[in-house]
């Protein structure tokens, strides 16, 4: 970060909020009175999206560097590997952290906070998101649930110090918080593959889910607003566009172990070839055609390696078998593909991809989610024409 950057502060941050509509103005008087820095730890970890690396900056060491990544659209690494890391030196994986605030303040427009709304918030982190909404509405009308024990309370601690002592339980927030219903608005400030039906029961007819929802097909996620309907039979509602976060932790991905699958060549599966290119098929990460592939093609990873010598492998895994498959796209020739095991999982994800296409390449806003008792739904552009959507 340069010096010019870090002498900018929040004053410009909230300028370019508002400028981009990320922040929407009623917002504003919370994010001027309520300091993202008010709620960060002496050390974070300033993460990159672009090259997916983090910087340990310590407060006590370089003041001005710390507060510059705090007042920043960056999403900053609070605690690696579930508490387990206790070194300065970036751990393994991100388990906690306080998100961009362009993200924050436009899932925060999109739960559409009435005067008087009583909120429950899953993943409370470091506690900014709380305080902003306790700000707004009262810490009396703000609950929020935190799996892990010591970053509960941490957050509690923040909050009580900042003076809005919002109530911050430990415990699992898929279940919500029965203790604290009816809600107006409940908001997820983690990554879903599965929204309880429970928030649906725990919310008021009318009232409001927003949550980052999507599949295993990738690690990203999109945001889903939606509205419960009168009778309480269900949630319904669109995507608002691409996030992506930390994982609820009963929902991660088991890991994917390529030798289980492959034990061998890919020439031991059965070859064939696509006419599809690698321009087509490979996007940014944060496209919609990774997304709408992740609702066509159900229990499936698929990772995009890097490109050597010309050559970009795409391979495919089973979740619930050992399917598998490998796109090799080459430049000047035609993609090879390789599948074996029960699904032809490069079938699958071809016809996702010319279905996407047909429909005119839609975007996130354009996909819709219904949840209900009988499970997940997905839809493009009205509920009528819905899909099932297998969720963990």
């Amino acid at each position: 970060m340069t010096s010019s950057e870090q002498e900018r502060g929040r004053p410009a941050l909230g300028r370019a909020l508002l400028e981009s509509e990320a922040m929407s103005p009623d917002w504003a008087p919370a994010f001027e009175a309520v300091p993202r820095s008010a709620f960060l730890p002496d050390l974070i970890w300033p993460h990159d999206m672009e090259t997916g690396q983090s910087l340990a900056v310590d407060k006590a060491s370089d003041p001005k560097m710390w507060q510059g990544y705090a007042d920043s659209n960056i999403p900053i690494v609070t605690q690696w590997d579930d508490g387990r890391h206790s070194d300065s030196a970036p751990g393994q994986e991100p388990t906690s952290s306080a998100s961009m605030p362009s993200v924050v303040f436009s899932m925060l427009r999109a739960l559409d906070v009435l005067p008087g709304s009583r909120v429950l918030e899953v993943g409370t982190g470091t506690g900014w998101n709380a305080a902003l909404l306790a700000h707004r509405l009262g810490e009396a009308n703000v609950i929020t649930v935190e799996v892990d024990e010591a970053v509960a309370a941490s957050a509690r601690a923040a909050l009580g110090r900042f003076g809005l002592p919002a109530k911050v339980v430990h415990g699992d927030g898929f279940q919500g918080y029965p203790e604290g219903v009816p809600y107006d608005r409940i908001i997820a400030t983690c990554g879903l593959r599965s929204i309880p039906f429970a928030w649906v029961e725990q919310s008021r007819p009318d009232g409001v889910i927003v949550a980052p929802w999507g599949t295993h097909f990738t690690h990203q996620d999109a945001v889903a607003r939606l509205v419960v309907s009168p009778d309480g039979a269900y949630a319904s509602g669109l995507f608002t566009g691409p996030v992506e976060f930390m994982k609820l932790r009963a929902q991660r991905r088991p890991p994917v172990t390529h030798a289980e699958y492959v034990p061998g060549s890919v020439a031991d599966g059965d070859e064939t070839s696509t006419e599809i290119t690698e321009e087509e098929f490979v996007r940014d990460r944060f496209d919609a055609h990774r997304f709408a592939l992740g609702l066509r093609v159900p229990d499936c990873c698929h990772i995009v390696a890097g490109k050597r010598e010309g050559a970009r492998p795409v391979w495919f895994y089973g979740l619930t078998d050992r399917s598998w498959a490998c796109a090799m796209f080459r430049d000047g020739a035609a993609a090879r593909v390789w599948q074996g095991g029960p699904r032809r999982l490069w079938d699958e994800a071809e016809e996702a991809h010319r279905w996407w296409v047909g429909h005119g390449e839609p975007d996130h806003s354009r996909f819709g989610l219904t949840v209900s008792p009988q499970g997940h739904q997905a839809w493009l552009d009205k509920p009528s024409d819905a899909w099932p959507v297998r969720a963990v």
